[in-house]
C-alpha cells in the first residue's frame, strides 16, 4: 500500500528542460512504498518509460486521471518483497546475467 500522505507535484509550473530531472530526482528520494502524483497537461508516457529504464522493478505508475485535458499519476516505489514485475531480485541488486 501507498503512503497516505503523498506530494502533488504540477509538471506544468516547471520550466520543460527541468521537468524530468526533477522528478528523477524525486522518485531517487522515495523509500520502499512511498509515493508521489504529478499533475500534467498530456500523458507522461516518455517519462514512465525512462523511469522503468533507469530503475527496472522499482516503478509503481498509477493513473488517477487519465484524460483527455489533465492526467494525474501516482508515481511510487515498490516495496521490498513486493511483485517487481517479474524482475530476477526484488532488492535490485542481482548481479545479472
Amino acid at each position: 500500500m501507498m503512503s497516505q500522505l503523498m506530494e502533488e507535484i504540477d509538471v506544468r509550473m516547471i520550466a520543460p528542460h527541468e521537468r524530468h530531472a526533477r522528478l528523477f530526482d524525486q522518485f531517487d528520494g522515495l523509500l520502499p512504498g512511498e509515493a508521489f502524483v504529478i499533475i500534467n497537461d498530456h500523458n507522461p508516457v516518455p517519462l514512465r518509460r525512462q523511469l522503468e529504464s533507469r530503475s527496472p522493478g522499482e516503478l509503481q505508475w498509477r493513473y488517477l486521471q487519465d484524460g483527455p485535458d489533465l492526467w494525474r499519476v501516482q508515481i511510487g516505489k515498490q516495496q521490498a518483497g513486493g511483485d517487481a514485475g517479474g524482475s530476477c531480485c526484488s532488492g535490485g541488486a542481482c548481479g545479472g546475467g
